[in-house]
């Protein structure tokens, strides 16, 4: 400790005198003493009074100051002394050095930047503000193309720099993204593939940036995608690989990137990744099982890179994935689905699908599931299902083979998410189809477990898909026995609800449902309407300037519906309908205006 002493004292000293000799001999003392014990003498070296000293030490001409560069780089590993460092005004002299042209300067000052950078939002900013950024970004871009290990070994210093200056920091990131960082850094990979610590340096840098969405644009107009898939071949180790998948996936997220990873041969490696993986136990392999199937799944989000990978329903890459739904390995099962569900984004997709057998392996799948009850992968079966059933064509034959009577099976599920995709899929089943629909409409269970989730305010899709289920089964059966189904399960009041809803949709789809409740079977209704108050439902829709023209069509032939009740028509006629609908008559929708004369006609005719 004394050594330690003297060493500061003559450095005091040395700063008023300029000696270099001395000066040599006391940085080598501190070096010495950081390399012991580094944060005990971190810590007495900054109670001795040494930063305030080092500024002055930073000159460009002496030939201490790489030693000096050095002591900083090695006292800003600890944390307590990232603040002190920039309160001694060290940033500006470190920035300047920046400039000079002697290898080992270039090398200890980005080191010193760097420590001060890393987790230090002061640090982050002194170097913002005295412009080291970007003199960092030149000396990358202008040494990118040298493969002398010396330089090498600069350039990993020079991008772990800017890395930890820019790491969880929107704006310092899209800094370097502005300085033409992205395309140096691709260009660098490529080069130094063979250098262990130079690739790891870019690889997370890319994990930094690629957050950014402003990067993707950048990204893409490079060759990323090839160098990345290069790379990802060449390793072996599992650390690696985990790697290059943290830069793979958030830059998976642009579609035009996508497109650029399956033609630069992705898949191939992630289905190889999957091979070697699936069989295991081991906790790594598992997580990269995940992580491969993940991003499999994310590729086929971009509609011209599922295409691409579709290939007519023949792709060696589809039928693989088709493989993975009947395994063992719940992991599989679910990307196998959600990667159908993908696959499913277009009639001609879904309708050669379902004319393959897809539907039901999909449905042994969900056979597995009732009982196992692993949630992620009902949800995705019941994904790709509803997707399925969307072209016209598919559903009859997927009512033919059984696929609502194995959706009913999941009516007991807790679990929201399984709820949503249920609805939505036997929605879309029974869509233009009578007899389904009559038949989900009839079976009481099903209906009462729709009025209970139409009440299910902490998860509005759910009530919202609940809704819309109810009212199809009416508008697409046009049978009296579902709607006596709907009445005695306490439907009615929840279709009233959504007449009011936010969306024109609902609004109109819960319109038609009413009115064909009305016309149908008004007697069982009657009381149920007085309830919901569904004449002054109507009134508010008819009076609202915002209400669009089918809602206001559908509202008045909704009022001449229930004008044969006669708790009905007295509330018709104590709210002066009259008055709202003569207004339509003008309306600018033809419709409308014809239909605003027939009910005025009726609402005279009866008053």
């Amino acid at each position: 400790m004394e050594s330690l002493r003297e060493a500061v004292e003559k450095l005091k000293l040395a700063s008023t005198e300029n000696t270099t000799d001395s000066t040599e001999s006391s940085l080598d003392c501190l070096l010495s003493a950081l390399t012991q014990n580094n944060m005990e003498a971190s810590r007495k070296m900054q109670e001795m009074g040494i930063l305030p000293l080092l500024p002055t030490l930073l000159n460009p001409q002496s030939s201490c100051t790489p030693k000096v560069a050095n002591i900083i780089a090695e006292m800003a590993k600890n944390e307590f002394m990232r603040s002190p460092c920039v309160e001694a005004g060290l940033i500006p002299p470190l920035v300047q050095l920046l400039n000079s042209t002697d290898q080992e300067v270039l090398l200890q000052t980005g080191r010193a930047l760097g420590n001060i950078c890393y987790d230090s939002h002061e640090g982050r900013n002194a170097v913002h503000l005295a412009g080291g950024a970007q003199i960092v970004a030149e000396h990358i871009k202008f040494l990118s193309q040298n493969t002398d290990p010396e330089k090498e070994r600069l350039l990993a210093v020079f991008c772990g720099m800017l890395m930890n200056y820019s790491n969880d920091n929107d704006t310092l990131q899209a800094q370097l993204i502005n300085l033409g960082v992205i395309p140096t850094l691709v260009k660098l990979l490529g080069i130094h593939s063979h250098n262990t610590a130079l690739t790891e340096m870019c690889l997370i840098a890319f994990g930094n940036l690629a957050e950014l969405e402003s990067s993707k644009e950048q990204f893409a107009s490079t060759n990323i995608a090839d160098e990345l898939v290069h790379l990802f071949q060449k390793q072996t180790e599992h650390e690696k690989k985990e790697m290059i998948f943290e830069v793979l996936a958030p830059l998976a997220e642009n579609d035009v990137i996508k497109l650029q990873l399956v033609e630069a041969g992705l898949v191939e490696c992630l289905l190889e990744v999957v091979a070697q993986t699936v069989d295991s136990e081991q906790e790594e392999d598992i997580a990269q099982l995940k992580t491969a199937s993940d991003l499999m799944v994310l590729l086929l989000l971009g509609d011209e890179s599922m295409q691409k990978l579709f290939e007519g329903g023949k792709g060696s890459v589809f039928q693989r994935v088709l493989s993975w739904i009947p395994s063992h390995n719940h992991q599989l099962q679910l990307a196998g689905a959600l990667a159908i569900a993908n696959f499913a984004r277009n009639d001609g997709n879904c309708i050669h699908m379902v004319d393959t057998g897809i539907v039901q392996k999909l449905l042994e799948l969900l056979e597995r599931h009732v009982e196992e009850g692993n949630v992620t992968v009902q949800h995705a079966a019941l994904s790709a299902l509803r997707n399925l059933a969307i072209p016209v064509v598919n559903k009859s034959k997927m009512l033919c083979a059984g696929v609502a009577d194995v959706v009913l099976k999941f009516l007991q599920s807790e679990m929201p998410p399984v709820q949503f995709k249920l609805l939505g899929t036997l929605r879309m089943l029974i869509d233009t189809q009578a007899e389904a629909a009559e038949q989900l409409g009839t079976n009481g269970k099903l209906v009462e477990r729709l009025v209970e989730w139409c009440e299910a305010k902490d998860h509005a899709g759910v009530m919202g898909e609940s809704n819309r289920l109810l009212s199809a089964l009416i508008r697409h059966s046009k049978s009296k026995e579902v709607i006596r189904t709907v009445i005695q399960k306490g439907g009615v009041k929840h279709l009233v609800t959504m007449a009011t809803s936010e969306h024109m949709i609902m609004q109109n789809e819960a319109l038609v449902a009413l009115g064909l409740i009305a016309a149908l079977d008004l007697v069982a209704a009657e009381k149920d309407f007085v309830g919901a108050n569904l004449v002054s439902v109507l009134h508010k829709l008819l009076s609202d300037e915002r209400s669009a023209p089918e809602i206001k069509y559908n509202s008045m032939i909704l009022i001449c519906a229930v004008m044969s009740s006669e708790p009905l028509h007295k509330e018709v006629q104590s709210l002066a309908f009259i008055d709202v609908v003569s207004k339509l008559r003008s309306h600018e929708n033809k419709t409308v205006s014809h239909q605003a004369s027939l009910t005025e006609q009726r609402l005279t005719a009866q008053s």
